[in-house]
């Protein structure tokens, strides 16, 4: 089951303003808390947080609503964050600030194609995590075997997209998050 959370609509609940543009630390810092009571009421595991009726989204909003977000999840839930709808700018404003916090997060581009990642992901990592959403849930020795990688390379990058909470880990096996 996936939540989705439309920022437009979050926008104008929370902040009284006519514009679709997602700016300014306050406005950020409403909006996240609009996202995190829509989560915490949610029994679902993704939450989608759809750009796509938004206008600009600034640096600071970007920090307070992508960034912030993520580094509130409590690493012990089966909670995931996504997102969709993004623009070239919108996907700017997020790399820069999850790079800046060494985060990473998933971006729905197309359904028929694994996400895009922003944030601070190596090629390798970006590997793994398409082999994952192409092939399906694995083990480090499957995605091993795959890659054509040893095992150890393959379960620490398994491991490092976990903790990243880009794949879903349960009892030795990894998932794609679903979409």
């Amino acid at each position: 089951m996936i939540q989705t959370i439309p920022l437009g609509r979050a926008l104008q609940e929370t902040v009284a303003t006519p514009y679709r543009d997602l700016v300014t630390r306050p406005t950020g810092v409403a909006v996240r808390g609009y996202i995190q009571r829509a989560i915490a009421g949610s029994s679902a595991p993704t939450t989608m947080l759809d750009f796509t009726e938004v206008g600009l989204l600034d640096f600071s909003c970007a920090d307070e609503i992508v960034a912030k977000l993520l580094l509130d999840t409590d690493p012990g839930t089966d909670r995931y964050v996504m997102l969709l709808g993004t623009r070239e700018d919108h996907t700017e404003a997020i790399d820069h600030v999850l790079n800046h916090h060494a985060l990473a997060i998933a971006v729905v581009t197309d359904p028929d194609e694994p996400p895009q990642l922003l944030g601070r992901v190596t090629p390798e990592l970006v590997r793994v995590f398409h082999c994952v959403f192409r092939v399906g849930p694995g083990d480090a020795g499957s995605i091993a075997e795959t890659l054509g990688w040893t095992l150890e390379r393959a379960a620490d990058a398994l491991l490092t997209l976990s903790l990243l909470r880009l794949l879903r880990a349960e009892a030795g096996t990894f998932h794609p998050l679903p979409r």
